[in-house]
């Protein structure tokens, strides 16, 4: 079960009267946070979290979704940024080559956030 946080981080990009905000969860017993809508209505069981019928929109972000990249968290000052300019710049790391690299994270209404691949930038670009 989420725990609210009450902090409004910016405007939803996907509904009218909607503001994203901070939400404690756990997966896989383990803490993270979950950027959602207000709208947006979350049934949680086992891991498994649904809409519930009354939702309105469905936006959300992980804060942990970039964990393959070894990015551990997404934080609460890139997820303004994003809301506010439509993209972040974020670090990941690479496993293999043991070095960091920087892509632009795009607001997504399927996934929240997805990294745009195919831009190159450095860590002075943004």
């Amino acid at each position: 079960m989420p725990v609210m946080i009450n902090k409004k981080l910016g405007k939803c990009p996907f509904c009218e009267d909607g503001n994203i905000e901070v939400r404690k969860i756990q997966i896989n017993a383990k803490p993270t946070k979950l950027y959602a809508c207000t709208n947006a209505h979350w049934v949680f069981e086992h891991d498994i979290c649904e809409l519930s019928e009354d939702s309105t929109c469905s936006y959300r972000i992980f804060a942990n979704q970039f964990l393959a990249w070894n990015k551990k968290s997404i934080g609460e000052n890139e997820i303004r940024k994003v809301l506010e300019e439509e993209q972040v710049k974020v670090r990941l790391f690479s496993s293999k080559t043991k070095t960091e690299y920087f892509k632009w994270a795009i607001i997504d209404k399927e996934y929240g956030l997805s990294i745009v691949w195919d831009i190159d930038i450095t860590n002075e670009e943004e």
